[in-house]
Protein backbone atom coordinates (compact mmCIF):
# COMPACT_ATOMS: atom_id res chain seq x y z
CA UNK A 1 0.00 0.00 0.00
CA UNK A 2 1.05 3.47 -1.24
CA UNK A 3 2.77 5.50 2.07
CA UNK A 4 0.37 7.98 2.12
CA UNK A 5 2.09 10.41 4.82
CA UNK A 6 5.15 11.15 2.68
CA UNK A 7 4.27 14.88 1.07
CA UNK A 8 4.61 13.94 -2.24
CA UNK A 9 2.75 10.45 -2.08
CA UNK A 10 1.02 11.52 -5.51
CA UNK A 11 4.50 11.53 -7.39
CA UNK A 12 4.50 7.05 -6.76
CA UNK A 13 0.64 7.35 -7.12
CA UNK A 14 -1.61 6.37 -9.66
CA UNK A 15 -4.72 7.88 -10.10
CA UNK A 16 -8.28 6.95 -11.71
CA UNK A 17 -11.13 9.61 -13.39
CA UNK A 18 -14.40 8.33 -12.51
CA UNK A 19 -17.17 9.85 -14.45
CA UNK A 20 -20.12 9.61 -11.74
CA UNK A 21 -22.60 9.84 -13.85
CA UNK A 22 -22.06 7.06 -15.89
CA UNK A 23 -20.12 4.20 -13.77
CA UNK A 24 -22.49 2.44 -11.83
CA UNK A 25 -26.59 3.27 -10.99
CA UNK A 26 -27.55 1.40 -7.93
CA UNK A 27 -31.02 2.61 -7.79
CA UNK A 28 -31.76 2.11 -11.43
CA UNK A 29 -32.76 5.62 -12.16
CA UNK A 30 -30.42 5.98 -15.57
CA UNK A 31 -27.73 7.88 -13.44
CA UNK A 32 -24.51 6.76 -11.75
CA UNK A 33 -24.68 7.68 -8.13
CA UNK A 34 -21.74 7.38 -5.29
CA UNK A 35 -23.13 4.17 -3.83
CA UNK A 36 -21.67 2.65 -7.60
CA UNK A 37 -18.90 3.69 -7.26
CA UNK A 38 -18.32 1.90 -3.39
CA UNK A 39 -20.23 -0.63 -4.69
CA UNK A 40 -17.15 -1.64 -7.25
CA UNK A 41 -13.73 -0.32 -4.97
CA UNK A 42 -12.96 -4.10 -5.16
CA UNK A 43 -12.38 -3.65 -9.00
CA UNK A 44 -10.07 -0.78 -8.70
CA UNK A 45 -8.10 -1.88 -5.78
CA UNK A 46 -7.63 -5.73 -7.89
CA UNK A 47 -6.33 -2.52 -10.55
CA UNK A 48 -4.03 -1.16 -8.83
CA UNK A 49 -5.00 2.62 -8.52
CA UNK A 50 -4.29 4.78 -5.47
CA UNK A 51 -6.42 7.56 -5.96
CA UNK A 52 -10.00 8.38 -7.34
CA UNK A 53 -10.60 11.65 -8.66
CA UNK A 54 -14.52 12.46 -9.05
CA UNK A 55 -15.74 14.57 -11.61
CA UNK A 56 -17.94 17.08 -10.47
CA UNK A 57 -20.44 15.80 -7.63
CA UNK A 58 -21.59 19.19 -6.12
CA UNK A 59 -25.16 20.26 -6.51
CA UNK A 60 -26.07 21.66 -10.19
CA UNK A 61 -28.65 21.90 -12.53
CA UNK A 62 -26.38 19.77 -14.82
CA UNK A 63 -26.97 22.40 -17.39
CA UNK A 64 -22.79 21.39 -18.45
CA UNK A 65 -23.03 17.78 -16.67
CA UNK A 66 -22.45 19.35 -12.80
CA UNK A 67 -19.20 21.98 -13.85
CA UNK A 68 -22.02 24.26 -13.43
CA UNK A 69 -22.02 24.41 -9.58
CA UNK A 70 -25.24 25.38 -7.78
CA UNK A 71 -23.85 24.31 -3.79
CA UNK A 72 -20.12 24.15 -3.01
CA UNK A 73 -20.99 22.35 0.12
CA UNK A 74 -23.32 19.44 -0.89
CA UNK A 75 -23.92 16.86 -2.86
CA UNK A 76 -26.45 16.96 -5.75
CA UNK A 77 -29.34 13.97 -4.91
CA UNK A 78 -28.49 12.51 -8.49
CA UNK A 79 -25.64 11.16 -6.98
CA UNK A 80 -26.55 10.16 -3.36
CA UNK A 81 -26.21 11.87 -0.10
CA UNK A 82 -23.69 13.48 2.00
CA UNK A 83 -23.98 10.50 3.71
CA UNK A 84 -22.89 8.04 0.69
CA UNK A 85 -20.04 10.49 0.35
CA UNK A 86 -18.73 10.07 3.85
CA UNK A 87 -18.88 5.96 3.55
CA UNK A 88 -17.23 5.61 0.05
CA UNK A 89 -14.49 8.33 1.58
CA UNK A 90 -14.30 5.44 4.35
CA UNK A 91 -14.42 2.50 2.14
CA UNK A 92 -11.56 4.12 0.25
CA UNK A 93 -9.46 4.98 2.55
CA UNK A 94 -9.49 1.16 3.81
CA UNK A 95 -8.24 0.32 0.79
CA UNK A 96 -5.21 2.71 0.52
CA UNK A 97 -7.68 4.44 -2.20
CA UNK A 98 -7.48 8.59 -1.90
CA UNK A 99 -10.81 10.47 -3.01
CA UNK A 100 -9.87 13.35 -5.33
CA UNK A 101 -12.32 15.72 -5.78
CA UNK A 102 -13.12 17.82 -8.63
CA UNK A 103 -13.66 21.79 -8.01
CA UNK A 104 -14.73 24.84 -10.17
CA UNK A 105 -13.39 27.52 -8.83
CA UNK A 106 -13.43 30.36 -11.88
CA UNK A 107 -17.56 30.33 -12.21
CA UNK A 108 -20.84 28.82 -10.49
CA UNK A 109 -24.04 27.97 -11.84
CA UNK A 110 -26.47 30.73 -13.20
CA UNK A 111 -28.41 28.81 -10.58
CA UNK A 112 -26.43 29.38 -7.22
CA UNK A 113 -27.69 31.78 -4.85
CA UNK A 114 -24.38 34.06 -4.79
CA UNK A 115 -25.54 34.64 -8.33
CA UNK A 116 -29.62 34.98 -7.93
CA UNK A 117 -28.58 37.72 -5.24
CA UNK A 118 -26.10 39.14 -7.85
CA UNK A 119 -28.41 39.93 -9.95
CA UNK A 120 -31.27 41.69 -7.98
CA UNK A 121 -29.60 45.00 -7.66
CA UNK A 122 -25.92 46.41 -7.53
CA UNK A 123 -26.19 47.31 -3.64
CA UNK A 124 -26.69 43.20 -3.10
CA UNK A 125 -23.70 42.53 -1.11
CA UNK A 126 -23.34 39.81 -3.59
CA UNK A 127 -23.48 41.82 -6.51
CA UNK A 128 -19.82 41.92 -6.61
CA UNK A 129 -18.72 37.95 -6.61
CA UNK A 130 -19.75 38.12 -10.51
CA UNK A 131 -18.25 40.28 -13.24
CA UNK A 132 -20.38 43.19 -15.11
CA UNK A 133 -20.41 45.94 -17.16
CA UNK A 134 -22.28 48.99 -17.69
CA UNK A 135 -23.83 48.91 -20.88
CA UNK A 136 -27.30 49.44 -23.09
CA UNK A 137 -29.58 46.42 -24.00
CA UNK A 138 -28.13 44.42 -27.17
CA UNK A 139 -24.79 46.56 -27.22
CA UNK A 140 -22.28 44.22 -26.02
CA UNK A 141 -19.58 45.39 -23.81
CA UNK A 142 -17.18 43.68 -26.70
CA UNK A 143 -17.46 40.73 -28.65
CA UNK A 144 -15.47 38.38 -27.20
CA UNK A 145 -16.78 34.96 -27.93
CA UNK A 146 -17.79 32.24 -25.11
CA UNK A 147 -16.28 28.75 -25.48
CA UNK A 148 -19.55 26.89 -26.07
CA UNK A 149 -20.35 29.16 -28.42
CA UNK A 150 -22.15 32.90 -28.47
CA UNK A 151 -21.12 35.99 -26.62
CA UNK A 152 -19.80 35.77 -23.24
CA UNK A 153 -21.76 38.58 -22.20
CA UNK A 154 -25.73 38.62 -21.08
CA UNK A 155 -28.31 40.98 -19.97
CA UNK A 156 -29.99 41.97 -16.63
CA UNK A 157 -32.33 44.38 -16.40
CA UNK A 158 -33.25 44.21 -12.88
CA UNK A 159 -29.25 46.05 -12.92
CA UNK A 160 -29.36 47.03 -16.32
CA UNK A 161 -25.87 45.47 -16.83
CA UNK A 162 -24.01 42.80 -18.53
CA UNK A 163 -22.79 39.61 -16.76
CA UNK A 164 -19.83 38.07 -17.96
CA UNK A 165 -19.75 33.92 -18.84
CA UNK A 166 -16.54 32.88 -20.32
CA UNK A 167 -18.52 29.29 -21.26
CA UNK A 168 -21.52 29.30 -21.22
CA UNK A 169 -24.65 31.94 -20.21
CA UNK A 170 -25.23 29.59 -17.23
CA UNK A 171 -21.57 29.70 -15.93
CA UNK A 172 -21.46 33.03 -15.16
CA UNK A 173 -17.47 33.80 -13.99
CA UNK A 174 -16.40 34.62 -10.23
CA UNK A 175 -14.93 38.06 -9.30
CA UNK A 176 -11.63 36.64 -8.17
CA UNK A 177 -10.59 40.58 -7.87
CA UNK A 178 -13.00 40.51 -4.76
CA UNK A 179 -11.27 39.03 -1.52
CA UNK A 180 -14.81 37.77 -0.14
CA UNK A 181 -14.99 35.77 -3.30
CA UNK A 182 -11.85 33.99 -2.73
CA UNK A 183 -12.40 33.93 1.18
CA UNK A 184 -15.41 32.10 0.85
CA UNK A 185 -13.74 29.54 -1.94
CA UNK A 186 -10.96 28.39 0.99
CA UNK A 187 -13.41 28.30 3.52
CA UNK A 188 -15.36 25.64 0.65
CA UNK A 189 -12.12 23.38 0.32
CA UNK A 190 -11.72 23.24 4.09
CA UNK A 191 -14.94 21.99 4.32
CA UNK A 192 -13.94 19.27 2.24
CA UNK A 193 -10.74 18.41 3.02
CA UNK A 194 -12.58 17.56 6.73
CA UNK A 195 -14.67 15.46 5.23
CA UNK A 196 -11.39 13.48 4.24
CA UNK A 197 -10.98 14.67 0.79
CA UNK A 198 -6.94 14.05 -0.39
CA UNK A 199 -6.81 16.39 -3.51
CA UNK A 200 -8.12 18.49 -6.04
CA UNK A 201 -8.56 18.83 -9.80
CA UNK A 202 -8.64 22.19 -10.54
CA UNK A 203 -10.92 23.06 -13.33
CA UNK A 204 -10.24 26.12 -15.83
CA UNK A 205 -8.23 27.34 -13.14
CA UNK A 206 -6.06 29.36 -15.35
CA UNK A 207 -9.43 31.27 -16.26
CA UNK A 208 -9.70 32.64 -12.81
CA UNK A 209 -7.78 36.08 -13.47
CA UNK A 210 -8.53 38.01 -16.59
CA UNK A 211 -8.87 41.36 -18.28
CA UNK A 212 -12.37 40.84 -19.98
CA UNK A 213 -12.02 44.60 -21.26
CA UNK A 214 -8.91 43.89 -23.34
CA UNK A 215 -9.69 40.37 -24.41
CA UNK A 216 -7.84 38.18 -21.99
CA UNK A 217 -9.92 35.71 -20.56
CA UNK A 218 -6.89 33.60 -19.40
CA UNK A 219 -4.21 33.90 -17.54
CA UNK A 220 -4.15 37.01 -16.56
CA UNK A 221 -1.28 38.73 -14.59
CA UNK A 222 -2.88 38.04 -11.28
CA UNK A 223 -3.15 34.23 -11.94
CA UNK A 224 0.27 33.44 -10.06
CA UNK A 225 -0.66 35.27 -7.08
CA UNK A 226 -3.65 33.69 -6.56
CA UNK A 227 -2.48 30.43 -7.06
CA UNK A 228 0.11 30.97 -4.46
CA UNK A 229 -2.59 32.63 -1.85
CA UNK A 230 -4.72 29.68 -2.78
CA UNK A 231 -2.00 27.52 -1.85
CA UNK A 232 -1.37 29.25 1.70
CA UNK A 233 -5.07 29.62 2.62
CA UNK A 234 -6.42 26.52 1.32
CA UNK A 235 -4.17 23.82 1.60
CA UNK A 236 -1.13 24.67 3.46
CA UNK A 237 -0.53 21.28 4.82
CA UNK A 238 1.35 18.41 3.23
CA UNK A 239 -0.10 15.56 1.47
CA UNK A 240 -3.08 17.38 -0.40
CA UNK A 241 -2.40 17.09 -3.95
CA UNK A 242 -3.14 19.31 -6.53
CA UNK A 243 -3.40 18.85 -10.58
CA UNK A 244 -4.97 22.15 -12.18
CA UNK A 245 -6.25 21.86 -15.42
CA UNK A 246 -4.36 24.81 -17.46
CA UNK A 247 -4.82 24.10 -21.25
CA UNK A 248 -2.25 25.15 -23.60
CA UNK A 249 0.49 26.33 -22.08
CA UNK A 250 4.20 27.36 -22.04
CA UNK A 251 7.29 25.78 -20.24
CA UNK A 252 7.61 28.37 -18.04
CA UNK A 253 3.99 28.92 -17.06
CA UNK A 254 3.95 25.04 -16.41
CA UNK A 255 7.35 25.43 -14.19
CA UNK A 256 5.38 28.52 -12.33
CA UNK A 257 2.37 26.64 -11.34
CA UNK A 258 4.25 23.46 -10.49
CA UNK A 259 7.63 25.18 -7.94
CA UNK A 260 5.97 24.50 -5.16
CA UNK A 261 4.10 27.39 -3.89
CA UNK A 262 1.14 26.85 -6.21
CA UNK A 263 0.13 23.49 -7.26
CA UNK A 264 1.37 19.65 -8.04
CA UNK A 265 0.86 19.48 -11.80
CA UNK A 266 -1.02 20.78 -14.25
CA UNK A 267 -3.02 18.68 -17.22
CA UNK A 268 -1.09 20.13 -20.36
CA UNK A 269 -3.45 19.30 -23.24
CA UNK A 270 -1.46 20.72 -26.90
CA UNK A 271 -1.13 17.88 -27.81
CA UNK A 272 -4.77 16.64 -27.02
CA UNK A 273 -5.66 19.23 -29.41
CA UNK A 274 -2.92 18.89 -32.07
CA UNK A 275 -3.33 21.86 -34.51
CA UNK A 276 -5.03 23.92 -32.28
CA UNK A 277 -8.42 23.82 -30.37
CA UNK A 278 -10.15 23.64 -34.02
CA UNK A 279 -11.86 20.44 -33.61
CA UNK A 280 -12.61 20.62 -37.81
CA UNK A 281 -8.48 19.85 -38.53
CA UNK A 282 -9.74 16.49 -36.90
CA UNK A 283 -6.04 15.21 -37.45
CA UNK A 284 -4.47 12.35 -35.83
CA UNK A 285 -1.17 13.88 -34.54
CA UNK A 286 2.00 12.34 -36.75
CA UNK A 287 4.80 9.98 -34.90
CA UNK A 288 6.78 13.00 -35.19
CA UNK A 289 4.72 15.27 -33.28
CA UNK A 290 3.68 12.72 -30.40
CA UNK A 291 7.51 12.30 -29.96
CA UNK A 292 8.05 15.89 -30.16
CA UNK A 293 5.62 16.55 -27.15
CA UNK A 294 6.93 14.08 -25.11
CA UNK A 295 10.64 14.46 -25.44
CA UNK A 296 10.19 18.22 -24.45
CA UNK A 297 8.09 17.63 -21.40
CA UNK A 298 10.04 14.62 -20.11
CA UNK A 299 12.91 16.55 -20.39
CA UNK A 300 12.05 19.79 -19.11
CA UNK A 301 10.37 18.98 -15.94
CA UNK A 302 12.46 16.00 -14.84
CA UNK A 303 13.95 16.94 -11.63
CA UNK A 304 12.26 20.59 -12.55
CA UNK A 305 8.58 20.19 -12.02
CA UNK A 306 6.31 16.98 -12.24
CA UNK A 307 4.07 15.41 -15.13
CA UNK A 308 0.59 14.93 -14.94
CA UNK A 309 0.07 11.88 -17.34
CA UNK A 310 -2.84 10.96 -19.41
CA UNK A 311 -4.61 10.05 -22.50
CA UNK A 312 -8.23 10.62 -21.91
CA UNK A 313 -10.41 12.67 -19.95
CA UNK A 314 -14.07 13.33 -19.93
CA UNK A 315 -13.35 16.01 -22.05
CA UNK A 316 -12.07 14.03 -25.13
CA UNK A 317 -12.97 11.19 -27.48
CA UNK A 318 -11.66 7.91 -26.55
CA UNK A 319 -7.95 7.33 -26.88
CA UNK A 320 -8.57 4.30 -29.35
CA UNK A 321 -10.96 5.76 -31.81
CA UNK A 322 -8.39 8.45 -32.18
CA UNK A 323 -4.64 7.14 -32.03
CA UNK A 324 -5.26 3.26 -32.56
CA UNK A 325 -7.47 1.29 -34.20
CA UNK A 326 -11.55 0.55 -32.79
CA UNK A 327 -10.93 -2.99 -35.41
CA UNK A 328 -9.19 -5.11 -36.18
CA UNK A 329 -6.26 -4.38 -33.49
CA UNK A 330 -8.61 -2.91 -30.70
CA UNK A 331 -6.92 -4.71 -27.80
CA UNK A 332 -3.43 -4.57 -29.54
CA UNK A 333 -3.38 -0.87 -29.95
CA UNK A 334 -5.27 -0.29 -26.35
CA UNK A 335 -2.75 -2.31 -24.76
CA UNK A 336 0.65 -0.11 -26.84
CA UNK A 337 -1.34 2.94 -25.79
CA UNK A 338 -1.57 1.77 -22.15
CA UNK A 339 2.01 1.25 -22.14
CA UNK A 340 3.16 4.45 -24.04
CA UNK A 341 1.84 6.43 -21.20
CA UNK A 342 2.21 4.37 -17.95
CA UNK A 343 5.81 4.22 -19.36
CA UNK A 344 6.98 7.90 -18.98
CA UNK A 345 8.04 10.32 -15.83
CA UNK A 346 4.65 11.61 -13.82
CA UNK A 347 1.71 10.62 -12.20
CA UNK A 348 -0.58 8.66 -14.38
CA UNK A 349 -4.53 9.66 -14.42
CA UNK A 350 -6.50 6.54 -16.51
CA UNK A 351 -9.72 7.62 -17.27
CA UNK A 352 -12.59 5.04 -16.59
CA UNK A 353 -12.97 2.52 -19.37
CA UNK A 354 -9.25 2.95 -20.44
CA UNK A 355 -8.31 -0.02 -18.43
CA UNK A 356 -10.79 -1.88 -20.78
CA UNK A 357 -9.71 0.20 -24.09
CA UNK A 358 -13.73 0.99 -24.24
CA UNK A 359 -14.29 3.59 -27.91
CA UNK A 360 -15.98 5.93 -29.15
CA UNK A 361 -19.82 5.58 -29.76
CA UNK A 362 -21.38 7.36 -32.83
CA UNK A 363 -24.86 8.84 -32.54
CA UNK A 364 -27.34 10.71 -33.97
CA UNK A 365 -26.98 14.48 -33.42
CA UNK A 366 -30.10 14.36 -31.27
CA UNK A 367 -29.18 12.19 -29.29
CA UNK A 368 -26.08 14.21 -27.42
CA UNK A 369 -25.75 15.53 -24.74
CA UNK A 370 -22.34 17.16 -24.87
CA UNK A 371 -23.32 21.10 -24.95
CA UNK A 372 -20.83 21.95 -27.55
CA UNK A 373 -22.62 19.34 -30.37
CA UNK A 374 -25.07 21.64 -31.85
CA UNK A 375 -22.84 25.29 -31.75
CA UNK A 376 -19.63 23.12 -33.27
CA UNK A 377 -22.07 21.47 -35.66
CA UNK A 378 -23.31 24.89 -36.95
CA UNK A 379 -19.59 25.89 -36.91
CA UNK A 380 -18.96 23.21 -39.35
CA UNK A 381 -21.84 24.23 -41.58
CA UNK A 382 -21.06 27.43 -41.76
CA UNK A 383 -17.05 27.14 -43.00
CA UNK A 384 -18.23 25.62 -45.74
CA UNK A 385 -18.76 21.37 -44.44
CA UNK A 386 -21.33 19.35 -46.21
CA UNK A 387 -24.06 17.71 -43.39
CA UNK A 388 -22.24 14.30 -43.86
CA UNK A 389 -18.52 16.12 -43.11
CA UNK A 390 -19.45 18.29 -40.06
CA UNK A 391 -22.01 15.06 -38.68
CA UNK A 392 -18.84 13.00 -39.37
CA UNK A 393 -16.36 15.47 -37.62
CA UNK A 394 -18.74 16.43 -34.28
CA UNK A 395 -19.34 12.48 -33.93
CA UNK A 396 -15.76 11.81 -33.30
CA UNK A 397 -14.78 14.96 -31.58
CA UNK A 398 -17.68 15.22 -29.06
CA UNK A 399 -17.27 14.75 -25.07
CA UNK A 400 -19.87 12.20 -24.65
CA UNK A 401 -17.67 10.34 -26.45
CA UNK A 402 -15.69 9.98 -23.20
CA UNK A 403 -18.91 9.43 -21.26
CA UNK A 404 -20.73 6.78 -22.29
CA UNK A 405 -21.72 4.04 -19.32
CA UNK A 406 -19.25 2.12 -18.06
CA UNK A 407 -19.43 -1.23 -19.49
CA UNK A 408 -19.46 -3.84 -16.50
CA UNK A 409 -20.82 -7.02 -18.16
CA UNK A 410 -22.95 -8.92 -20.54
CA UNK A 411 -26.10 -7.85 -19.40
CA UNK A 412 -29.00 -5.60 -20.41
CA UNK A 413 -27.27 -2.01 -20.51
CA UNK A 414 -23.82 -3.68 -19.89
CA UNK A 415 -24.71 -4.15 -15.76
CA UNK A 416 -24.15 -0.02 -15.45
CA UNK A 417 -28.48 0.66 -14.79
CA UNK A 418 -31.41 -1.67 -15.01
CA UNK A 419 -33.12 1.49 -15.89
CA UNK A 420 -33.15 3.27 -18.92
CA UNK A 421 -29.25 5.20 -19.14
CA UNK A 422 -28.80 9.01 -19.35
CA UNK A 423 -26.61 8.34 -22.44
CA UNK A 424 -26.71 5.30 -24.39
CA UNK A 425 -24.28 2.27 -24.47
CA UNK A 426 -21.67 1.35 -27.01
CA UNK A 427 -23.08 -1.77 -28.73
CA UNK A 428 -19.72 -3.37 -28.58
CA UNK A 429 -20.02 -4.22 -24.52
CA UNK A 430 -20.68 -7.16 -25.98
CA UNK A 431 -17.47 -7.84 -26.49
CA UNK A 432 -15.58 -5.29 -24.30
CA UNK A 433 -16.81 -5.38 -20.44
CA UNK A 434 -14.73 -5.47 -17.49
CA UNK A 435 -16.40 -8.79 -16.42
CA UNK A 436 -15.08 -11.09 -19.24
CA UNK A 437 -11.76 -8.87 -19.12
CA UNK A 438 -10.78 -9.48 -15.48
CA UNK A 439 -11.22 -13.46 -16.63
CA UNK A 440 -8.92 -12.85 -19.61
CA UNK A 441 -5.10 -13.19 -18.87
CA UNK A 442 -4.82 -11.60 -21.57
CA UNK A 443 -6.74 -8.81 -21.65
CA UNK A 444 -6.38 -5.10 -21.67
CA UNK A 445 -7.54 -4.69 -18.24
CA UNK A 446 -5.27 -7.38 -16.97
CA UNK A 447 -2.30 -5.54 -19.36
CA UNK A 448 -3.23 -1.97 -17.35
CA UNK A 449 -2.58 -3.98 -13.98
CA UNK A 450 0.56 -5.56 -14.86
CA UNK A 451 1.92 -2.05 -15.80
CA UNK A 452 0.68 -0.46 -12.62
CA UNK A 453 2.37 -3.36 -10.68
CA UNK A 454 5.36 -2.72 -12.64
CA UNK A 455 5.59 0.51 -11.72
CA UNK A 456 5.32 0.22 -8.09
CA UNK A 457 7.96 -2.36 -8.18
CA UNK A 458 10.60 -0.74 -10.40
CA UNK A 459 12.10 2.73 -9.16
CA UNK A 460 12.77 3.90 -12.49
CA UNK A 461 9.73 4.22 -13.65
CA UNK A 462 9.47 7.49 -11.13
CA UNK A 463 13.38 8.45 -11.56
CA UNK A 464 14.37 7.65 -14.82
CA UNK A 465 15.71 10.26 -17.32
CA UNK A 466 13.75 10.44 -21.08
CA UNK A 467 15.52 9.90 -24.15
CA UNK A 468 13.64 9.10 -27.49
CA UNK A 469 15.03 6.41 -29.47
CA UNK A 470 14.56 6.15 -33.32
CA UNK A 471 13.70 10.42 -33.56
CA UNK A 472 13.52 9.68 -37.54
CA UNK A 473 10.84 7.07 -37.00
CA UNK A 474 6.91 8.12 -38.54
CA UNK A 475 5.56 4.93 -37.27
CA UNK A 476 6.95 4.12 -34.16
CA UNK A 477 7.35 6.11 -30.89
CA UNK A 478 10.13 4.22 -28.52
CA UNK A 479 11.54 5.79 -25.76
CA UNK A 480 14.23 4.85 -23.09
CA UNK A 481 14.17 5.36 -19.02
CA UNK A 482 17.79 5.32 -17.12
CA UNK A 483 18.67 5.65 -13.45
CA UNK A 484 20.83 4.72 -10.82
CA UNK A 485 18.15 1.69 -9.86
CA UNK A 486 17.83 0.49 -13.93
CA UNK A 487 16.87 1.00 -17.54
CA UNK A 488 13.46 0.36 -19.51
CA UNK A 489 13.00 0.63 -22.78
CA UNK A 490 9.34 1.09 -24.22
CA UNK A 491 8.81 0.55 -28.28
CA UNK A 492 5.45 1.24 -29.36
CA UNK A 493 4.64 0.59 -33.32
CA UNK A 494 1.75 3.56 -33.74
CA UNK A 495 0.89 1.74 -37.08
CA UNK A 496 -1.42 -1.18 -38.66
CA UNK A 497 1.44 -2.24 -40.50
CA UNK A 498 5.09 -4.66 -38.85
CA UNK A 499 7.13 -2.04 -38.69
CA UNK A 500 11.03 -2.49 -38.26
CA UNK A 501 13.05 -1.68 -34.55
CA UNK A 502 16.50 -1.70 -33.71
CA UNK A 503 16.82 -2.62 -29.94
CA UNK A 504 19.57 -0.74 -28.33
CA UNK A 505 23.04 -2.70 -28.05
CA UNK A 506 23.05 -2.56 -24.13
CA UNK A 507 19.37 -3.76 -23.76
CA UNK A 508 20.78 -6.87 -25.66
CA UNK A 509 20.09 -9.18 -22.95
CA UNK A 510 17.37 -7.14 -21.30
CA UNK A 511 14.32 -8.91 -20.14
CA UNK A 512 10.94 -8.47 -21.71
CA UNK A 513 8.63 -7.62 -18.56
CA UNK A 514 5.79 -6.81 -20.90
CA UNK A 515 4.35 -7.30 -23.93
CA UNK A 516 0.99 -7.49 -26.39
CA UNK A 517 2.28 -10.15 -28.33
CA UNK A 518 3.73 -13.67 -27.96
CA UNK A 519 7.12 -14.31 -28.74
CA UNK A 520 8.04 -10.59 -29.20
CA UNK A 521 11.16 -10.42 -31.20
CA UNK A 522 11.95 -8.95 -34.92
CA UNK A 523 9.54 -6.33 -36.41
CA UNK A 524 6.85 -4.80 -34.69
CA UNK A 525 4.15 -6.54 -35.30
CA UNK A 526 0.98 -4.00 -36.05
CA UNK A 527 0.29 -1.57 -32.97
CA UNK A 528 2.72 -3.79 -31.11
CA UNK A 529 4.37 -2.85 -27.76
CA UNK A 530 7.73 -4.01 -25.84
CA UNK A 531 8.95 -2.87 -22.54
CA UNK A 532 12.19 -4.20 -21.32
CA UNK A 533 14.62 -3.90 -18.30
CA UNK A 534 17.48 -4.38 -17.19
CA UNK A 535 20.10 -3.27 -14.22
CA UNK A 536 23.56 -2.22 -13.52
CA UNK A 537 24.42 -5.03 -10.91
Amino acid sequence: MLDKTKKDWWKDAVLYQIYPKSFQDTNDDGIGDLPGITQNLDYLERLGIDGIWLSPICSSPQEDNGYDISDYRSIDPMFGTMTDFEELVSEARSRGISIIMDLVLNHTSDQHEWFKDARKSRDNPYHDYYIWRDGEEGILPNDLPAVFGGPVWHWVPEVGQYYYAGFSPYQPDLNWENPAVRRELYDMIRFWIGKGVEGFRLDAIAHISKDVDNGVWMNGKDLHPYLKELRREAFPEDGIMTVGEAGLEGLDSVRSYTDGSELDMVFEFSIHHYGGYDRWKNEKPPVSALRDYFTFWQQNLHENGWNALFLENHDLPRIVSRWGSEAPHQKESAKMLAALFLGLEGTPFIYQGSELGMTNLRLPLDEYVDLAVKSEYAKGLELGYSEEEAIEIVQAQNRDNARTPMQWNTEPNAGFTKGVPWLPVNPNFQEINAEAEMADPDSVFNFYRQLIALRKELPVFRTGEFTPLQRDSATVLAYRRDSADGHLLIACNMTEDSQPFDVPADFADADLIAANYPDAEGALRPFETRIMHFTDQ
